[in-house]
């Protein structure tokens, strides 16, 4: 095997986003220039953020079914729910007796990486080591999907002024999506097929907007920040998982941040201008958090699925 081939062999945790957005780092960095040429380059490099967010929601809301199991779905909720109320207190909080700054991290980074999963990273886990229900429950755990949860909760603290018609309107896509893939299963399969390219465009995009000080700048609050959605947002989400007759596996396989959050501190920042000045930080940082939960996470689940089977051996 040639070192091409052994490059191409890497596994790099949270690729689909995190290779673009270094690329776009790289770019930005040292020929800077390149990306303000105007036309459709420095159009889809300044303005590209939202726009593709709206398409990613779109094409998540395909991805959600009508159809669930009642059990499946008792568990997502559950499970989703704790992960959503943690990041919540945890970013109050800072927020509130911390001045915003708790090593780094600020309320923005907390919610925006806690506050959802990687799912694909959950199904994956679960359909190692969780039952037919840990995996159904994907179903309701793909319901807290890019930046509303933020948004809403930021702007009841009273930290952000985000008008009720923007949160509408951020909700909207992932709406219309639902509805279209639901009832038109050949443009939902079709949209479905659209999330990986845009969640790589975007990636590229928000790198193009960053340069190497700031990636480094996320660095160890980044990876406490990914500490923090392992093992305090696991913690609770297994007993949670567990209080409800779960296993506690499918609690420790949502405890991860899902690519897309990378998006969310930019999408925010694009509606409340008061975030613009920790919107790149929070940025990098959810970038170091999408790294450390992809390889902390299947890790913590395979212990609770031991634990699990030395119950059951022991009775």
């Amino acid at each position: 095997m040639n070192f091409s081939d052994k490059i191409r062999r890497v596994k790099i945790p949270g690729a689909t986003i995190v290779v673009p957005m270094l690329i776009g780092v790289v770019i930005n960095s040292v020929f800077p220039q390149a990306l303000q040429i105007g036309g459709f380059t420095s159009g889809m490099i300044n303005q590209g953020t939202g726009p593709l967010v709206g398409v990613f929601m779109l094409f998540i809301g395909a991805s959600l079914s009508f159809k669930n199991a009642p059990k499946a779905l008792a568990r997502g909720g559950v499970i989703i729910a704790t992960k959503i109320i943690v990041s919540i207190i945890l970013s109050m909080l800072i927020a509130n007796f911390f001045n915003n700054d708790f090593a780094g991290l600020s309320s923005l980074a907390i919610l925006g990486a806690m506050s959802v999963a990687n799912n694909a990273l959950y199904s994956g886990i679960t359909a190692t080591y969780g039952t037919e229900i840990d995996r159904g429950a994907v179903a309701m755990t793909t319901t807290s999907v890019g930046p509303t949860v933020t948004m809403i909760v930021l702007t009841s603290s009273g930290q952000a002024n985000i008008p009720f018609w923007e949160i509408i309107g951020s909700i909207l896509p992932l709406v219309l999506g639902m509805i279209l893939a639901n009832y038109f299963p050949y443009l939902g399969e079709q949209f479905r097929g659209g999330i990986t390219p845009v969640i790589m465009v975007l990636g590229f995009i928000l790198g193009a907007n960053m340069n190497f000080q700031q990636l480094i700048q996320g660095g160890i609050p980044g990876i406490l920040l990914g500490l923090i959605v392992v093992f305090i947002g696991g913690l609770f989400t297994i007993v949670a998982d567990k209080a409800t007759g779960g296993s506690g596996v499918a609690g420790a396989a949502i405890s991860s941040t899902a690519a897309s959050a990378v998006a969310t501190p930019a999408a925010i920042a694009a509606i409340d201008q008061s975030f613009a000045t920790i919107s790149t930080t929070a940025t990098s940082q959810i970038a170091a958090a999408v790294i450390v939960t992809s390889l902390l996470t299947p890790w913590l689940t395979s212990i609770i699925s031991k634990q699990n089977s030395l119950v059951k051996q022991a009775h």
